[in-house]
């Protein structure tokens, strides 16, 4: 939906209008999708992942090291996907007319958006005061316009916004809108793991959010809808994603059936799918969610699609914007300068 709540980019994602503080721009220089680099493989992303060619600038991470990054700047917009669906239209719709949300167990695959689950969220939850669709018509009620888009991620969300579907689109977003991520060339393994506020990049150009805060969105009455890869739209994000369901993945196997790849965190180190071509899970992860081999070195692996988090923590270091994006008060990403989001205080 519009309205993905996460914080800001620790490894940034900003307007391509505001200034990246630490980075020098006239050092920048030209990278290949081939260039190899310890960290991020550009020739990873999928075609059109980046409005313009990636380059490598000098940047200082939150800790003060400095370093280079990569400069990479995307649409907001999956490369070469549509969003959606996100809400059913009538009561009567199946899965192929809804998208997907968060289980209330909390861990394993995404539960379907379905008409019937509208009709029963009161059953669900466990509160008769649900009541996401119009009786008299069998119309769900959903957020048709950019204005209930925003109106329905206020932390104080106003009566009229309550009880729906919350779904933006990608039209809503400004003419000019594009985002800036600043990731360290060569990981940095920080001395102490740091939070996370925003995982990092998808391999489809879009962003890796940070845990949603389920709390606030279902004490509105409100599901924040996702499609059935995980993501959603907000103003200030473009899509982005909260769960993996293996749209991100890389298409070719690898040689060992390790897990595929889904995209890189803030500190440039690989994140890869739950599970290995086997369907088994990676054990004796750290607090992070991390592992370690030979072939990929240090790395993580993304927890269950219901679990609300990619990652545990951060290993190494990221990249913060001096004042952070531009957000909403309880906007998915969050309020002005990286200030803890209302109902976190």
């Amino acid at each position: 939906m519009g309205l993905s709540y996460q914080w800001p980019l620790m490894m940034v994602a900003v307007s391509a209008a505001i200034a990246l503080t630490g980075c020098n721009d006239a050092s920048v220089k030209n990278v290949t999708q081939s260039a190899s680099a310890k960290g991020i493989d550009l020739s990873m992303f999928a075609e059109g992942a980046f409005l313009e060619t990636p380059t490598i600038v000098d940047c200082e991470t939150a800790e003060g090291t400095k370093t280079t990054c990569y400069k990479l700047v995307t649409s907001g917009a999956p490369a070469g996907r549509e969003p959606g669906p996100f809400c059913p239209r009538k009561i009567t719709d199946g899965a192929d007319k809804g998208g997907t949300w968060f289980s209330k167990e909390g861990t394993g695959d995404l539960v379907d958006i379905t008409g019937e689950f509208i009709l029963k969220l009161g059953e669900y939850y466990g509160d008769e005061k649900w009541m996401v669709y119009e009786a008299n018509t069998g119309n769900v009620r959903y957020t048709a316009t950019k204005a209930a888009c925003l109106g329905a991620a206020r932390p104080d969300v106003e009566e009229q916004y309550m009880q729906n579907c919350i779904e933006c689109e990608l039209e809503y977003l400004d003419d000019d809108f594009s985002l800036t991520y600043l990731i360290p060339t060569q990981p940095i393994p920080a001395a102490e793991t740091g939070r996370v506020h925003t995982v990092g990049i998808a391999l489809d150009g879009t962003e890796l959010s940070g845990p949603a805060p389920i709390d606030a969105i279902l004490g509105a009455y409100t599901i924040a809808a996702f499609d059935d890869c995980g993501g959603h739209i907000n103003v200030h994000q473009g899509y982005h994603y909260h769960s993996t369901t293996g749209c991100t993945d890389t298409l070719e196997d690898t040689d060992d059936g390790h897990a595929p790849l889904i995209g890189y965190a803030s500190d440039g180190y690989g994140i890869y799918a739950m599970k290995d071509s086997q369907g088994r899970e990676t054990e004796q992860l750290d607090e992070c969610r991390g592992d370690y081999d030979e072939t990929r070195g240090y790395h993580y692996h993304a927890a269950s699609p219901s679990e609300n988090m990619f990652i545990g923590c951060l290993h190494g270091e990221s990249v913060r914007p001096a004042g952070g994006p531009p957000r909403g008060p309880n906007d998915p990403g969050g309020p002005p300068n990286g200030a803890p989001p209302p109902h976190e205080k």
